[in-house]
């Protein structure tokens, strides 16, 4: 018998579990926490950049 405590599996974790990229999880918590914060700055730059092409595309 194992010291272990057993906990029933909730169908609703389970569900929402099968849609999440355990890969890009593992792949994050790889890297350096300076790592981290460079590819954070890297997706902001792009997402100012997708904002002020949309800002453009919208004028007359």
């Amino acid at each position: 018998m194992s010291d272990e405590p057993t906990f029933a599996r909730d169908p609703v974790i389970e569900a929402y579990k099968q849609d999440v990229d355990r890969t890009l999880i593992r792949r994050n918590l790889r890297m350096s926490v300076e790592e981290r914060f460079m590819q954070l700055m890297d997706h902001q730059k792009f997402a100012e950049e997708l904002r002020a092409a949309g800002l453009r595309a919208l004028k007359p």
